[in-house]
């Protein structure tokens, strides 16, 4: 049983993919917490060596280990898998929580070897997690597997590139997941963080116009912690949710009730009023 939690998911195997910092870690966290054998994964093993310190430090879990995978490759996906399973004796949790965005330009502006890559990055990524989990999970009975959305899979992120439609694409994933696997017991579920104070958002200055169109958008008027994202991961996969699937859970403050933040103050300078309307960009020379 963990340290601080009631060994609720004691002996339940769970993969937290982007599991190095932030969400990932919060998410990893809150599991091991409960009792659960989290593996985490990532590109950069120092980062997840230090993951791992800080949740046992946290939880006083000794059952947390780290495989370094890349999630858009199938042979690491297929191997984080594994090796999940191998510590654990099953799987019966996945939280697809690597992904993110790409370059902010307007849309007209995007290369397509950006738009793909962040595509690759969050559906293809998810697919994988899905492809090699369900068998497993269905040897173990039944599982649950938490995808990662965002607000910006259903409300207007400006000059986000492809990661709207990245995030669009997991809540698919998600549903049609659900659909074909709740015969054998797997849910499938996702989560849509609002502005959550992680170590990418802090690119965002407190005192800037796209910082406060969060804060003006949220009705809580605030931001949200990586915990609170990963009290939320933990209900999905814990057996408390075993009548939920097929959902796309908002936890943003109220944000979306509202519209969606506004990037454009970011580029706007940089590109001119003309090239945001969708005018070309002046020719050079």
């Amino acid at each position: 049983m963990a340290a601080n939690g009631n060994g609720v998911l004691d002996g339940w195997g769970v993969l937290v993919t982007g599991g190095g910092s932030g969400i990932g870690r919060a998410c990893a966290a809150a599991l091991a917490a409960d009792g659960a054998a989290v593996t985490i994964c990532g590109r950069t093993e120092e980062k997840l060596v230090d993951s791992v310190a800080r949740i046992t430090d946290a939880t006083g879990s000794t059952t947390v280990n780290h495989i370094v995978a890349d999630v858009t490759a199938e042979d690491d996906v297929a191997a984080a898998v594994a090796a999940t399973v191998e510590r654990a004796g099953n799987l019966r949790g996945l939280v697809a929580n690597a992904g993110g965005g790409g370059a902010i330009v307007p849309l007209h502006m995007q290369s397509a070897d950006e738009f793909r890559r962040v595509l690759d990055l969050n559906v293809m990524s998810t697919f994988l997690s899905i492809k090699h989990a369900v068998p497993e999970m269905v040897v173990a009975g039944g599982g649950s597997f938490v995808g990662m959305s965002s607000i910006a899979g259903h409300i207007t992120h400006l000059a986000f590139g492809a990661y709207p439609p990245g995030k669009a694409g997991i809540e698919a994933l998600v549903r049609n997941a659900a659909d074909e696997y709740g015969r054998s017991n797997v849910r499938f579920n996702a989560i849509r963080p609002g502005f959550i104070a992680t170590e990418i958002m802090e690119g965002v200055p407190r005192d800037s116009a796209v910082y406060e169109s969060y804060i003006e958008n949220t009705p809580m008027a605030d931001v949200g912690q990586p915990e609170d994202v990963g009290a939320l991961a933990r209900f999905l996969v814990g057996p408390e949710s075993r009548w939920i699937t097929g959902q796309a859970i908002n936890i943003d403050g109220g944000h979306s009730l509202r519209r969606g933040p506004d990037f454009t103050s970011f580029v706007a300078p940089v590109l001119g009023e003309d090239v945001m309307a969708g005018n070309r960009p002046p020719a050079e020379g």
